[in-house]
């Protein structure tokens, strides 16, 4: 049922229109200042750690933001989604992956799309300080972590809902269309920082990490074949595949959980789109902009994004739905 046939997005110009042009620019010209964020190296059960930013401002609602694939807490879409909720009063998290924002993490994992065990030493981080409404966003790889996160674990209810943006909810059909024309820019982005990270590890680990097969790197097919699925426990990248895409999790979600994702999304493959799946959630909402981009969703005269003035609304009306039950 909770399907939304019509979204209210409305794209800010002719320009936006092409796929291309909103995610391009949305990644490398918009600018948003960085928020004055605090940073704690916050300690793991396996001995790694991972940095968290944060911003105390209200004591009773927080947020947690969760970045994209090689990026980290300080690209522009978590600095205008951070200020655009410290503005309406909420404290603001907003977490580092291991190797990311800066610092690369002691032991030979990385991360990847179905780290749940990551997010969930931030959400008893944020937690621990005693808030009572806890609220997360998720940003592409970030969204699949957060869905996977919220199928596949027991949710405290202090969590009242969550939201995914530009989320490719099948991994497979959104690592293939990575591969396809155009897109071959964004995957050639993605590897060469992907193969910097691997290199370094490689260094460190020397019988864990075999150089010559970073060297051998042309799109995700490699990554998660030589790399992904090994360090983390997968018997193959196909196995990888299906244990995160969140296709597989939805389905077990019984929190309110908004999913954003934008018909034009050059990241996004044919089964990115669950809408069999959330007609027969009471759970989980899509609504499919025919435009936006990938983490894009540009407004006319405004700073900030559709996305997380459309999240700040889910959460209002999330809140009240969870208050009914």
């Amino acid at each position: 049922m909770p399907l939304i046939e019509q979204s209210h997005y409305d794209f800010p110009s002719i320009m936006h229109r092409n796929r291309h042009f909103s995610t391009i620019y949305a990644a490398m010209f918009k600018r948003f200042p960085i928020p004055d964020y605090k940073r704690e190296k916050h300690e793991l059960v396996d001995g790694d750690f991972i940095n968290i930013d944060f911003i105390i401002n209200s004591p009773n609602k927080a947020i947690i933001l969760c970045h994209g694939l090689e990026g980290d807490s300080r690209r522009t879409y978590n600095n205008s989604c951070a200020d655009y909720f410290q503005k309406k009063g909420f404290s603001v998290f907003a977490w580092n992956n291991r190797s990311c924002g800066g610092e690369m993490n002691r032991l030979p994992r990385l991360y990847h799309h179905g780290a749940i065990d990551d997010l969930d030493a931030v959400v008893q981080y944020v937690l621990q300080r005693g808030f009572s409404e806890v609220y997360l966003i998720g940003f592409s790889m970030g969204g699949v972590q957060l869905l996977n996160y919220f199928g596949w674990s027991n949710i405290d209810k202090r969590i009242k809902a969550g939201v995914s943006i530009s989320v490719p909810t099948h991994i497979a059909t959104s690592a293939a269309v990575l591969k396809q024309g155009f897109n071959k820019l964004y995957l050639k982005n993605f590897t060469i920082d992907i193969v910097k990270k691997l290199k370094y590890k490689a260094v460190q680990f020397p019988d864990l990490i075999n150089k010559d097969q970073i060297d051998k790197i042309t799109s995700f097919d490699e990554v998660d074949h030589y790399f992904t699925a090994p360090l983390h426990g997968f018997a193959s990248r196909e196995e990888y595949y299906q244990r995160v895409s969140p296709e597989f999790s939805l389905q077990n979600i019984t929190t309110p959980i908004l999913i954003i994702n934008a018909l034009d999304d050059p990241f996004l493959g044919e089964r990115c789109y669950p809408k069999t799946i959330v007609r027969d959630s009471s759970y989980v909402y899509l609504e499919t902009p025919k435009y936006g981009g990938h983490c894009a969703f540009p407004l006319r005269n405004s700073e900030y994004s559709y996305a997380e003035k459309r999240a700040y609304e889910f959460f209002n009306s999330s809140f009240d739905f969870q208050n009914r039950l």
